[in-house]
């Protein structure tokens, strides 16, 4: 413990460590479909969909796997030392993504961009560190924001500035022209380069190194502990469903990460601007609901209801995006993407709110049940995009049963189980109005 205890100064240099991860993941979301588009084709690579799949998971399979090892580190070593590293690790990496000229440079840099980052986990230790029973969730909830503002900023710049000697002469016949995904890269790894200043000497040490913590450099051995934990949780009825409802909605979520802009751009013609600024369009939504509106809306509605809400919203959503007009696209496109963003900020401070109460209600450890809830939800999404590009390769060019609609009928199927576990719920004690 630190001064720093009882006056928070540091939850600002916080706010922007997460901010900073956020920006770096969402910010090759619009143009990640195209850039691996152009690497496959140089390389006469046609499964593009399991491509896209497999980047976007090789970056959550890294963080399930070495965010055990770096939250250890940073019981022995220190917080602070920790989350310098994870942002040197943006830095590096997220241009070695922007420079990338295979798939396979491209997949290593990303799933060495998920090892490095390792700062959500230990920042959330670190407000642990500083905080009490009268601050925590009110400071915790800082986290919820960062990722926020971080998934509206980073698509958005990830969209705006994708191939910029298109847009703008002063990058024609340079570097930008020939890597045409580098320059919203650069622009993430300045913003952790930033932030890395900004922490060495803003941030103080909240914890003191411990050389009696024991870390295991064994990620196999590390995931192995965390589906021990997930198994002591399942065993207790009401968490075990808890449980699957948020692997299904998760699941099913994801599963669209890894083609909702494979169906914009082929179906759609989208450009990787307008992808951004769709996922903007989510990104707002989301915090006027979670920020705003939430706390109102649970007091007059219940956490459960808007769970179910939230879940039958979300689906809807999901299912209705094959089935947008092309006349009125925007149009379309906007209801179906605020269905989507509607349901997910409906659905997760509610669930969360729900596990906190039924923990308490069970007498279970809630460092062990939100640690294995993290887990559960970490699995689905990696399950869920390398199975959204499965399918898709699969069903782009077929139609009846089976077509380009079935990635998104899939999701949709993935929330009505997560729905129907829901109805069979009993109820909760108390509400949360959090």
């Amino acid at each position: 413990m630190t001064e720093e205890k009882n006056t928070g100064s540091a939850l600002p240099i916080l706010f922007l460590v997460v901010m900073i991860d956020m920006i770096g993941f969402g910010i090759v979301i619009p143009f990640l479909t195209y850039f691996i588009e152009d690497l496959a084709t140089l390389q006469g690579v046609t499964e593009l969909g399991l491509w896209v799949g497999l980047m976007m998971v090789s970056y959550s399979v890294a963080q399930f796997l070495f965010s055990p090892l770096w939250g250890s580190l940073s019981d022995r070593l220190g917080r602070k030392p920790i989350i310098l590293v994870g942002l040197v690790g943006n830095t590096v990496f997220f241009t070695l993504f922007g420079i990338s000229t295979s798939l396979l440079m491209a997949l290593f840099a990303r799933f060495c961009a998920g090892a490095f980052n390792a700062n959500i986990a230990v920042a959330k230790a670190y407000i642990g560190d500083i905080s009490d029973h009268t601050n925590l969730a009110k400071r915790m909830g800082l986290i919820g924001a960062s990722f926020g503002v971080g998934f509206t900023i980073g698509p958005f710049l990830g969209g705006e500035f994708s191939s910029p000697a298109d847009k703008w002469s002063i990058f024609s016949d340079t570097i930008f022209e020939t890597h045409p995904y580098l320059l919203p890269c650069l622009i993430a790894s300045l913003l952790s380069t930033i932030s890395f200043f900004f922490a060495i000497y803003k941030l103080p040490e909240s914890h003191k190194p411990s050389k009696e913590v024991k870390v295991s450099m064994n990620p196999i051995s590390n995931v192995y502990n965390m589906f021990s934990d997930m198994k002591k949780v399942i065993r207790v009825p009401q968490l075990g469903r808890l449980i699957m409802i948020v692997t299904m909605f998760s699941y099913g979520f994801t599963i669209m990460h890894a083609v909702f802009v494979l169906f914009t751009e082929y179906d759609l013609g989208f450009s990787e601007s307008q992808n951004g600024r769709i996922f903007a369009i989510i990104g707002i939504n989301g915090l006027i609901i979670q920020g705003i509106l939430i706390g109102k809306l649970t007091k007059k509605f219940g956490s459960i209801n808007l769970m179910k809400i939230g879940t039958f919203t979300c689906g809807l959503g999901l299912v209705l995006i094959p089935y947008v007009s092309h006349q009125y696209v925007w149009l379309t496109m906007g209801i179906v993407v605020m269905l989507i963003s509607t349901g997910n900020a409906l659905f997760q401070p509610s669930f969360s709110a729900i596990l906190a109460q039924r923990t308490i209600e069970e007498k279970q450890e809630m460092g062990l049940v939100m640690g294995a809830q993290e887990s559960a939800s970490s699995f689905a999404r990696i399950i869920g995009p390398l199975t959204g590009g499965i399918v898709w390769d699969y069903t782009v060019l077929k139609t009846g049963y089976l077509s380009i609609a079935t990635s998104f009928h899939l999701c949709g199927i993935m929330m009505l189980i997560a729905l129907f576990l829901q109805f069979q719920m009993k109820p909760v004690n108390s509400e949360s109005s959090e």
